[in-house]
């Protein structure tokens, strides 16, 4: 791709755009691991964001949309792709009655309290997952036996060929980890949830009750892209690799977290493949020892 003709282009229609070449994406991924994108645009509103995404598909140009990059493990080699960051810029919320208006760049953890705030109940669950608005609808992000799918009304996105769509309801086809939009190659704009009125005093406990818990039980002080794989059916995979004797076991600076089994980290240094080869050891240990296949929850782009 000719990239220096295409960002004069983009600077000339979108003047105001926050534009990054040879961006490393480990910077905007919690894992912090990967390599460059050789464009990376920093979109301020829902608005500019599918703008920008019409403008490209325009040119044949196809962008990773990236939100707050926390469920991601890109390669060490980076990727060819244009890639247009939602999050934190195209993140704004708004409030009426008991409905969360939220874009896809606002953070999960921002709606919750914006929730709170309205004195609104139903995303308390919601409050410590790290990732975006959007990113979560995509892959219904859920903790601690609440779900999107729970509070999700309305989903503003633009399908395959950039036509604005609205998802409604059961239109979603929320299912673990999983929905409609999971297998659209379409660009989620913005969310609606749908929530009751709360004490915000009870709000405000739960929340601090789960936050404890992650505390607790999470290795939160080391780079991770949380739950590596997803929960296995008849059981849990942190429980099946702890049973395969595997916790704190080591390929290279990726680790499987020796305070809760179903984290890998990175205790510095980690590379793609180290992980890449840490999750395959951690597959074919528990396969053999349980017969249990692991799926990884985390998505590997290369």
């Amino acid at each position: 791709m000719a990239y220096p003709s295409l960002i004069r282009e983009l600077r000339a229609a979108f003047p105001a755009v926050g534009l990054l070449e040879n961006e490393p994406l480990a910077r905007h991924t919690s894992f912090r691991i990967g390599g460059p994108a050789p464009l990376m645009l920093l979109p301020a509103s829902a608005e500019e964001l599918a703008a920008l995404c019409v403008f490209l598909a325009d040119k044949g140009i196809h962008p990773f949309v990236l939100g707050n990059g926390t469920n991601l493990l890109f390669s060490d080699a980076g990727i060819d792709r244009v890639v247009v960051k939602t999050c934190p810029n195209a993140g704004g919320i708004a409030v009426s009655g008991s409905r969360i208006t939220a874009e896809a760049g606002a953070s999960l953890a921002r709606a919750a309290s914006a929730a709170l705030d309205a004195g609104l109940t139903g995303l308390e669950f919601a409050h410590g997952i790290p990732g975006s608005v959007g990113g979560g609808v995509v892959m219904n992000a859920g903790a601690y036996g609440g779900e999107l799918k729970d509070v999700v009304a309305e989903t503003e996105y633009l399908d395959e060929r950039m036509t604005p769509r609205t998802l409604r309801g059961a239109e979603h086809g929320f299912s673990y980890r999983h929905s409609f939009l999971s297998d659209a190659e379409g660009v989620v704009l913005r969310c609606v949830f749908s929530l009751a009125p709360g004490d915000p005093a009870a709000i405000s406990a739960r929340m601090r009750e789960l936050a404890e818990k992650r505390r607790a039980s999470q290795p939160l002080d080391l780079p991770s892209a949380g739950s590596t794989f997803k929960r296995p059916a008849g059981g849990f995979a942190a429980a099946l690799i702890d049973e395969a004797g595997l916790k704190g076991f080591s390929v290279g600076g990726a680790q499987v977290s020796p305070k809760h089994a179903g984290f890998v980290v990175n205790t510095g240094g980690a590379t793609c493949d180290d992980v890449l080869r840490l999750m395959e050891h951690i597959q074919n240990t528990v396969l053999s020892r349980s017969g249990i296949e692991l799926e990884p929850e985390v998505r590997i782009i290369r």
